[in-house]
């Protein structure tokens, strides 16, 4: 890196987060046990008594995407009058959703039915089931999208429209603000910007990981461990820096790679169990039951917690995806210019919620099936083995060639990782930037830098054998701070837009 370049570099929001990253790992790896418990503890102060918090900006956002679409804003282009997309609709909705989603689909779309299914509010219910599948849907449909588009739509208006050349979160709040930005509370909304990045990252690479070891355990006969992870992890790593280095180009280019493994997996799973005319009636009556439920969905709180359902999920999908906000919609506004604010809401929820909606109908309903039809008894297995990743091996085992679906379920998931977490290591390294252009590229080394430090606090959680609701605390701790910043950004554009009309 050159002289000018170096001058370019803002020192403070690059180095102050990676020391405190590489403190909480050392932490974290040399104290596993108290690392987990302070979670536990953290994790039940925002996940339970601050879950209203949660609930309520979910069900807001959802409202405020819908009236930023069809409202006078909708009709902003992000960017000039003559401005034309970039990309044609498939290749934006490709790279959309494999941005906007990782591996973690896949492997909540196999197996989030278990989480669900012994809960005592679910077992409420008639069809415990069809209710399991509702709730899947509901917690990854609308109201996640809807953060997503939302401020995509913010980082657009911002990047396109008014040009700014500082790509964060403190530049998009700066209409509220002004110039106290460019000083410590600028300082402060990137910082927090930043560990809810990370955090994402963390949780996601920590859940869904794991089932990767254990189809390389199985296909190669040796013992599942942690550190077969955590290589996996420095592959998955060295993958998306590869992609990363060629800029747009090679995202794009993952992102279609991605999206024709993940429709061949989903199209074996559909032909190969044998369970066609099931995976269709269940997905037409989920959505069905969604329609008439998602109201009674979002206002269900459990305010005496009768049984934390709301606390235990809602909250924290709320949240994870909350996290994830820092990147991924960053990345939507960049890809959306030429669109107008409601063609780019309503083709987010187009692509985000059909992608997302069949990978969990007909992965769900598969899964459900064998344990409906005694093939094989997956509650069983979860309840004595309280291992997701078993459960979905033993799953797999049914199908016609096994070996084949452990393969393609492998390379689905490792380019869902790798097209997700390229894009975010290009967002990130903009906060590395005083000031940069959309049209700009941030340098190899930055890249690299951020490419790096992403991938150390996963390898941490892996190594200190965090348990989901440890990893999940990540996600719901970081997501409190950044749902107000969130916030701050929504009335921002709502200021700056009123002018642009």
């Amino acid at each position: 890196m050159n002289i000018e370049e170096n001058k370019k570099i803002d020192k403070f929001i690059t180095i102050f987060p990676a020391i405190l990253i590489v403190l909480l790992c050392i932490f974290f790896i040399i104290y596993p046990n108290n690392s987990n418990t302070i979670l536990t503890n953290v994790r039940f102060f925002f996940g339970d008594t601050c879950s209203l918090y949660y609930l309520i900006f979910g069900i807001l956002t959802f409202i405020i995407s819908i009236y930023m679409a069809f409202s006078k804003y909708g009709k902003i282009k992000l960017g000039s009058k003559n401005d034309k997309p970039e990309y044609s609709f498939l290749q934006w909705g490709g790279m959309m959703f494999c941005a906007g989603l990782a591996a973690d689909i896949l492997f909540y779309s196999l197996s989030e039915w278990l989480l669900y299914i012994n809960e005592s509010y679910i077992n409420n219910f008639q069809d415990i089931y069809l209710t399991s599948i509702t709730y899947s849907l509901f917690h990854w449909g609308f109201t996640p999208w809807s953060f997503y588009l939302v401020l995509a739509s913010c980082f657009g208006f911002m990047i396109h429209c008014k040009n700014r050349n500082r790509q964060r979160f403190s530049e998009a709040v700066r209409p509220l603000f002004g110039k106290k930005i460019d000083g410590v509370l600028g300082k402060i909304i990137d910082t927090l910007a930043i560990f809810a990045l990370i955090a994402g990252c963390a949780t996601t690479f920590s859940l869904a990981t794991p089932l990767m070891t254990n189809i390389i355990s199985t296909l190669l006969n040796i013992p599942s461990s942690k550190y077969i992870t955590i290589i996996l992890l420095l592959f998955v790593c060295a993958i998306y820096i590869t992609s990363l280095l060629h800029g747009l180009k090679g995202i794009n280019l993952l992102s279609k790679i991605c999206m024709y493994i993940f429709i061949i997996f989903l199209l074996y799973i559909f032909i190969g169990s044998n369970k066609e005319l099931y995976i269709i009636k269940m997905g037409f009556l989920s959505i069905l039951n969604l329609i008439k439920e998602i109201i009674p969905m979002y206002t269900y709180v459990d305010s005496i917690r009768n049984n934390s359902f709301p606390q235990n999920y809602t909250s924290f999908y709320w949240a994870y995806w909350m996290v994830w906000c820092v990147a991924a919609p960053f990345f939507i506004g960049q890809i959306s210019k030429g669109r107008t604010i409601k063609q780019t809401i309503l083709g987010g929820y187009t692509f985000g919620l059909l992608s997302t909606f069949i990978s969990f109908i007909v992965l769900s309903n598969f899964t459900i099936s064998l344990q409906l039809d005694n093939i094989v008894n997956l509650e069983e297995i979860y309840r004595n083995t309280n291992d997701l990743y078993y459960a979905i091996m033993s799953a797999l085992s049914t199908l016609p060639f096994p070996k084949l679906s452990y393969i393609i379920l492998f390379f689905s998931m490792l380019c869902f990782y790798a097209t997700s977490f390229d894009s975010i290591s290009l967002v990130a390294s903009y906060y590395s930037y005083k000031n940069i252009y959309s049209n700009e590229i941030p340098s190899i080394k930055i890249k690299l830098f951020w490419a790096i430090l992403l991938i150390l606090f996963p390898i941490a959680l892996i190594f200190s054998d965090s348990s989901m609701a440890n990893l999940q605390a990540v996600s719901i701790i970081s997501a409190f701070p950044i749902g107000i910043v969130i916030i701050l950004i929504i009335i921002s554009f709502f200021k700056d837009a009123k002018n642009s009309i």
